[in-house]
C-alpha cells in the first residue's frame, strides 16, 4: 500500500505505525483517517503481527486531532468504519495497541491514545481535550473513554475545563502506564511490546477480549460466559496451548505459533 499520512515498520512481530504530518503535528484529515484505517485493518489480519505501536512524526506532536484548518479552509470531514485514525472504533481487534506519545496529543490525538490498551508517554506530553474551546465535542471516544479509565469526577474536570493534562499527571490519573524521558517513548514503547511478545499471542488477545467483554456485563456473568468468547476459544483450541505447559515441564522457553 502507498502510504502518504502515515509510515508502517515492522520489528519481529511488531508494527510501528507513524503518524506522519508534522508539518501540522501530525494532525490528520478525512485521507489520513481512510489510509490509516487500512494499515490497521493489515495488522489485524496479519497472523505474523501480534503487536502495534502508534507514536507521532517528529519530536513535537503525538497527534493534535482534527485539522481544523482543513476543516475551515471547506475540507470535508469523515473517517471509515475504524473511526479517528482507523483506531476509535476499532472494537474487533483483540492484538494489544500500546501509543507512544512523544509530545502533543490533543482532541483527537488523546482519543486515539485512549483507544489503546497502554499509553508510554515522553515527559513533554501534553494532554487535552480541548474541543469545547472551538464549539466542538470529543466525540471519536473521549467523552465515553476517559470516565471509563480515570473515575467520573476527574474525567469531567478535564473535559468540561478542555484544561491540558501533562504526563507526570496522566501517570497520576492513571490513564498514562510509564512517563520516560523526552525522545525515548518510542524506545520505552518497545521495550514494553517487546515484552508482550514473551507470552503466547493466543493468550494476550484471549486475555484482551475477556477484559473488554467482561467490562461490559456484571462480574458474574462475565465469569460464566467468557469461554465462549471467540479469543478464549481460539486459545484453547491453539498449538500455544499444548506449547506453553510442554516447554514449563521441559524446562526451557516457549516457541509461540500464535495459532
Amino acid at each position: 500500500m502507498d502510504l502518504k499520512f502515515s509510515k508502517v515498520t515492522r520489528k519481529g512481530p511488531i508494527t510501528i505505525i507513524t503518524l506522519s504530518r508534522p508539518e501540522v503535528y501530525n494532525a490528520l484529515h478525512i485521507d489520513a483517517h481512510f489510509e490509516l484505517d487500512k494499515v490497521f485493518d493489515d495488522f489485524s489480519a496479519d497472523p505474523e503481527q501480534w503487536v502495534a505501536i502508534v507514536t507521532g512524526a517528529g519530536d513535537k506532536a503525538f497527534c493534535a486531532g482534527n485539522d481544523l484548518k482543513w476543516q475551515a479552509a471547506g475540507g470535508k470531514r469523515g473517517w471509515d468504519k475504524g473511526g479517528f485514525a482507523g483506531l476509535t472504533s476499532r472494537f474487533d481487534c483483540d492484538k494489544p495497541i500500546i501509543a507512544a506519545v512523544n509530545g502533543v496529543a490533543m482532541g483527537g490525538g488523546f482519543e486515539i491514545a485512549l483507544a489503546c490498551d497502554l499509553i508510554i508517554a515522553s515527559e513533554n506530553a501534553t494532554f487535552a481535550l480541548p474541543e469545547p474551546r472551538v464549539g466542538l465535542a470529543a466525540l471519536a471516544g473521549g467523552v465515553h473513554r476517559l470516565p471509563r479509565q480515570i473515575g467520573l469526577k476527574r474525567a469531567m474536570g478535564m473535559i468540561l475545563t478542555a484544561r491540558h493534562v501533562s504526563a507526570k499527571e496522566g501517570l497520576e490519573l492513571g490513564f498514562v502506564n510509564e512517563v520516560v524521558p523526552t525522545g525515548e517513548a518510542l524506545a520505552a514503547a518497545e521495550r514494553w511490546a517487546e515484552t508482550i511478545c514473551k507470552n503466547s499471542p493466543m493468550s494476550i488477545r484471549a486475555s484482551k477480549q475477556a477484559i473488554q467483554r467482561g467490562l461490559e456485563v456484571s462480574l458474574e456473568r462475565a465469569i460464566v460466559e467468557q469461554r465462549e468468547y471467540p479469543a478464549v476459544k481460539a486459545m484453547a483450541a491453539s498449538q500455544d496451548y499444548i506449547e506453553g505447559p510442554k516447554a514449563f515441564a521441559e524446562k526451557r522457553p516457549p516457541k509461540w505459533l500464535g495459532r
